[in-house]
């Protein structure tokens, strides 16, 4: 919309180049590269597939490296790029009781079947810089020497615990499975085998059943989430589960192939599976038990998948015959804020011309302006007078 500005498509042009440079840096410097991205910045990589609804590592990196590490607009920039893709056909459901763990941890359980599995996280470190992460070699420089100089190399982990995955076995249930043979906790809803609704390809709409509303947050916003998910911790619906578990790892993913008669596996994908559990006094027809909030995500994303538990649960309070008293319960509040790339265009497009709306509307305050001025006068008013006053 600029482009009827005086510059132009010329302005418009000059500005893409300036993008490119600032994009690129100090050439001084090593351009980074994908698998450097990937690498070293794989929860970031891990956010942009999730809220991207696209898992490709590869593409992911490189809309964070376009984007300048701005992660809506990588995010943005792989929604757009999924458009263009053509769908050939829908994967069986993914089996996370048989995933690959590399990460389980309970709050709940102590000893569980197959033990925690504490795996690559933040929750033990201390929140201190590491200066050492700050050293790096610069091009060309010799390796540092025996008396001390040159660069010194960062502290190399131990490569031999380097992505370590331990095969789920028949010992490794999820905690709900355990609860649930007990009966403490609702049963999962029977697959009736109905396809559920595909958000992608029909547009929201109210009331969302719990598919939609998952598929929805699961692609959500992780702050949007996570400051909903925290109120309702704080007393708006008043929902403090406990963390059942949370296992982090690969599972197979397959897709039926008709004219063989059976699944065919297409290849492994990050997921990280959050449930909660939260006490329910029961009803007359149901016992006191627990119930669950589920999240479910691309990649290594705790804190989205906690959040998005959170939120899971605390839109349920219809079914389970609770009281409607927080902004965190409304679905269509919830839902129809938490997209970020949604978000993002009625934000940003406030950056556009707005010349000939903004001229009325200064119109408009100089007619009232005058209008009231003239109305003082009429009325026998001071204008210096009340001004002073």
């Amino acid at each position: 919309m600029y482009v009827a500005v005086k510059g132009g498509e010329d302005a418009i042009r000059n500005a893409h180049a300036l993008l490119a440079r600032r994009r690129r840096g100090d050439r001084g410097v090593p351009e980074i590269g994908l698998d450097q991205i990937d690498g070293q910045l794989g929860l970031a990589v891990d956010r942009v597939m999730a809220e991207g609804s696209l898992y490709d590592r590869e593409l992911a990196a490189l809309a964070i490296k376009q984007a300048r590490g701005d992660l809506i607009e990588a995010i943005f920039l792989a929604r757009a790029f999924r458009t263009t893709l053509p769908r050939f056909g829908s994967s069986v459901p993914v089996d996370t009781g048989a995933m690959r763990i590399a990460r389980r941890i309970s709050a709940t359980f102590k000893d569980l079947p197959g033990g925690q599995v504490l795996g690559p996280t933040f929750d033990y470190t201390h929140r201190l810089l590491d200066q050492e992460l700050a050293t790096w070699a610069a091009p060309g420089a010799a390796p540092a020497g025996d008396d001390g100089t040159g660069p010194v190399p960062p502290a190399v982990a131990d490569e031999s615990a380097d992505d370590v995955l331990i095969p789920a076995p028949a010992f490794m249930p999820r905690v709900t499975d355990l609860l649930g043979g007990e009966g403490l906790v609702e049963p999962s809803p029977p697959d009736d085998g109905t396809a559920p609704p595909d958000l992608t390809r029909a547009p929201l709409a109210f009331p969302a059943e719990r598919p939609l509303r998952l598929q929805a947050l699961a692609r959500g916003d992780e702050g949007f989430l996570l400051a909903v998910g925290y109120s309702s911790q704080r007393g708006y619906a008043r929902t403090h589960p406990f963390v059942g578990e949370i296992r982090f790892g690969t599972v197979e993913v397959s897709l039926y192939a008709e004219e063989l008669g059976f699944a065919v596996p297409l290849g492994d994908i990050a997921l990280t599976e959050c449930q909660s559990v939260n006490q329910f006094k029961g009803s007359a027809s149901v016992p006191p038990q627990f119930t669950r909030g589920y999240g479910l995500v691309f990649g290594q994303s705790e804190r989205k998948a906690m959040s998005m538990a959170l939120v899971d649960r605390t839109l349920r309070f219809a079914e389970l015959g609770e009281e409607k008293s927080a902004p965190a319960q409304d679905e269509e509040f919830v839902l129809s804020h938490c997209d970020n790339v949604q978000a993002t265009g009625f934000v940003e497009h406030l950056k556009l011309p707005h010349y000939v709306d903004f001229q009325a509307e200064l119109e408009l305050v100089r007619r009232m302006r005058a209008a009231q001025a003239a109305g003082r006068m009429a009325g026998g008013a001071h204008p210096r007078k009340e001004a002073a006053e």
